[in-house]
């Protein structure tokens, strides 16, 4: 006989365990929730591969506001470590300095602009190609491991119901409430379906008979390389205004990503040896450290919308389907908020401080409606 819920949240990576945990504390005493992972263990995918850093641009202005609202709950519960960031630019690029500056000018994100001489305080070797740079200083890194540990605990002492080993395989309507088949697994009933699968998300809609939404998952590399001199502990983040480049240090080793974003369909990514090699050739563009050796390299999915913003609320069309996806490389910065606002908004909770000043028309699955 299948296992009945009131709701069944789909992934328990770091979108589905937040979620669940805000859920379980927002909704009436006695609500069963319960969250489903299809792999061994939850994080298996993008959240256990982040580059872990908070960069408040990241996502860009309509993104900015779930970052700044996030930013209390993820300080206070001790899941940052403050590093700055740097935006690098090269002579002639002054035109897209100025764009840069006047995206964000309104969005309550602080940027300095930096000359070569503060640039070279802050990145000692820099190349002479890059004459400028604008500093971020409230840029962090953020203990992924253990926010993500932080939202399964909490879902845990609510009680929330962990599913692992459970890889959904039909959704269909019976009597009111969704009838989930997880194959060997069992079935399961709920009265709605969370559908927080990343990657996935557009095979959850699919086999709800929704409509899917254009969520695309994107490969990202991360090289971790062995360099001389070994960079100081304290190294901003530091990434190319064009997009082109990323890097910060860990534990006396450097993170590189070429900033890649390759289509790719939902999977266990594994990085492309071309892409190791553009992240190395465009790091030595950058500074004038030996590289010794890349020690470890890994990809991950990073899954946008159309719009690439966010997708939170149920669906316009098919009851009892709520969007919690779309979030891209910004899920991880953003998850308080996020998960706070999409539970308020799948219980009908009034707004609280930290979700109050978020605009639901911007992240609604609606937007994608004909």
């Amino acid at each position: 006989m299948a296992q009945t819920f009131d709701i069944a949240v789909i992934g328990a990576g770091m979108a589905g365990a937040s979620i669940a945990a805000e859920l379980a504390a927002l909704a009436p005493a006695g609500t069963r929730i319960a969250l489903c992972e299809a792999e061994d263990f939850p994080g298996y995918h993008t959240t256990g591969r982040s580059a872990a850093f908070r960069e408040e641009c990241y996502g860009g202005p309509d993104v900015v506001p779930l970052t700044l609202a996030s930013g209390d709950y993820l300080a206070q519960g001790g899941f940052l470590t403050p590093r700055g960031g740097l935006y690098l630019a090269r002579e002639g690029e002054d035109a897209e300095v100025a764009a840069f500056l006047e995206r964000f000018a309104d969005s309550g994100v602080t940027i300095r602009p930096l000359d070569r001489a503060g640039l070279e305080a802050r990145l000692p070797g820099v190349r002479p190609q890059w004459t400028q740079a604008l500093s971020q200083p409230n840029c962090a890194d953020i203990d992924v491991a253990g926010l993500h540990q932080h939202y399964l605990s909490r879902a845990r002492r609510g009680d929330v119901a962990l599913h692992v080993r459970h890889r959904l395989q039909g959704l269909s309507r019976e009597g009111g409430d969704w009838l989930l088949d997880f194959g060997a697994a069992g079935e399961m009933r709920a009265a709605i379906v969370v559908n927080a699968a990343g990657a996935w998300a557009d095979g959850v809609a699919r086999l709800a008979n929704a409509r899917t939404l254009g969520i695309q998952p994107l490969r990202r590399t991360v090289a971790q390389l062995r360099v001389d001199p070994a960079p100081s502990a304290d190294l901003p983040l530091t990434l190319d205004i064009n997009g082109d480049f990323y890097f910060r240090p860990d534990n006396g080793r450097i993170w590189l990503s070429p900033h890649d974003e390759t289509p790719s369909e939902p999977c266990d990514a594994a990085p492309e040896e071309y892409d190791i090699a553009l992240a190395v050739e465009r790091f030595e563009n950058v500074v004038d450290w030996k590289i010794e050796a890349v020690e470890r390299k890994w990809a991950g999915l990073r899954s946008f919308s159309p719009d690439r913003l966010p997708i939170y609320g149920f669906d316009p069309a098919v009851e009892g389907l709520f969007w919690f996806a779309g979030q891209g490389g910004y899920g991880i910065q953003t998850a308080p908020a996020a998960a706070r606002f999409g539970a308020q908004l799948l219980l009908q909770r009034p707004r609280d401080a930290m979700t109050g000043a978020l605009d639901e028309r911007l992240y609604s699955p609606a937007r994608f409606a004909d």
